[in-house]
C-alpha cells in the first residue's frame, strides 16, 4: 500500500524542525501535542534532541528515562518499554538524553542510516497505541537525526522566530526538505510555517510577518505565537504552557494553532479550551 499522506493518514507523522536554536521548536512540539490530546487525539511526542528539553518540559526527569529514543533508533528495545505516559491523557512520550549525542556517529555506520526511524514508525510497531499523531521534536541542526525525522514524516512543521535573518535561515531548511523529497521521501510536505516570538508592538516583527507571508503565502499558518512570559515560565515547572496557564496569550495561540492543524486535516474539533478544562 502507498504511504501517501492522504491514503495512509493514521498516524500522521509531523517533524517539527528548524536548524536554528531558540525559535520555539520544543515549545511548539509540547503545546501542539497537548492541544491535540486535549480534544481526544492520541498523540506520541518523540524527542530526538539530545538536549532532552521536550522530555523535561513534559515532566519526565532525566533519572527516570531508562530507555529513550536512542534505544528506539539503535537497539531492539520494544516500543512498550520506551514509551512513557505523561500527565496529559492521550499524550505519550519517547524521551531523549545526552546519550543521543553519539547517535549520528553510530548511525553513520548503519546500513540504511537515513531510514531507520521511518522503518519503525511506518511499520506496525506502534499499532497497539492507536495513534492519531506522532510529533517528532528535532535537534537544532540539519544532522542525521533530523534527516531521519524528515524521511519518516508525512510533513514538516517549521517554527520561525520573528527576527531579522528569519528568511535567510529558512532557505537552507527548505532546500533540505526539497532534497529529502527528491531522494528519500517523495510524499514529504510542508505542514506549515508558524511565526513565533511575535511582538505586535515591534516594527521588526510586523515586517518579518509581511515578508514571510509575501514570500510563502498559504504555507504560513494564520496563527502567530506571541512573546509571552507564561510560555517561558512553563518549562521550569515541567509542564506545557497549556496546562500551566491555559488562559495566557501564548497558550491561547497554541490552542488556535492545534485547531488550525486539525482543520487542515479535515478534522474540525470542538473547543480546545473546553478540552483542557475537563
Amino acid at each position: 500500500m502507498s504511504e501517501d499522506y492522504e491514503t495512509n493518514p493514521r498516524p500522521k507523522i509531523i517533524a517539527i524542525a528548524n536548524q536554528k536554536g531558540g525559535v520555539g521548536k520544543t515549545t511548539t512540539a509540547i503545546n501542539v501535542g497537548t492541544g491535540l490530546a486535549a480534544v481526544g487525539k492520541r498523540v506520541m511526542l518523540i524527542d530526538i534532541d539530545p538536549q532532552g528539553n521536550a522530555s523535561t518540559g513534559m515532566g519526565l526527569s532525566a533519572d527516570k528515562r531508562d530507555l529513550t529514543s536512542y534505544d528506539l533508533l539503535l537497539t531492539d528495545a520494544r516500543p512498550e518499554d520506551i514509551v512513557y505516559e505523561t500527565q496529559i491523557p492521550n499524550l505519550y512520550l519517547i524521551p531523549s538524553t545526552t546519550d543521543l549525542s553519539s547517535a549520528d556517529i553510530e548511525l553513520a555506520d548503519t546500513a540504511g542510516r537515513a531510514v531507520q526511524l521511518r522503518k519503525i514508525l511506518r511499520g506496525s510497531a506502534f499499532n497497539a497505541f492507536d495513534l492519531d499523531y506522532i510529533l517528532i521534536d528535532c535537534p537544532p541542526s540539519l544532522n542525521l537525526l533530523t534527516l531521519n525525522a524528515m524521511v519518516a514524516a508525512h510533513s514538516v512543521l517549521v517554527p520561525l522566530q520573528c527576527e531579522f535573518f528569519a528568511l535567510e535561515g529558512l532557505s537552507q531548511l527548505m532546500l533540505t526538505i526539497r532534497e529529502v523529497r527528491q531522494n528519500l521521501n517523495a510524499d514529504l510536505r510542508i505542514e506549515g510555517i508558524v511565526l513565533t516570538m511575535f511582538d505586535a508592538r515591534n516594527n521588526l516583527s510586523l515586517q518579518v510577518e509581511r515578508d514571510v507571508r509575501g514570500n510563502l503565502g498559504d504555507l504560513v499558518f494564520n496563527t502567530v505565537i506571541p512573546r509571552n512570559v507564561r510560555l517561558s515560565e512553563a518549562p521550569s515547572f515541567a509542564m506545557p504552557a497549556l496546562i500551566y496557564d491555559h488562559t495566557s496569550k501564548g497558550s491561547i495561540a497554541y490552542q488556535k494553532l492545534a485547531a488550525e492543524i486539525l482543520r487542515k486535516h479535515g478534522k474540525v474539533s470542538s473547543s480546545l479550551d473546553k478540552g483542557l478544562k475537563t
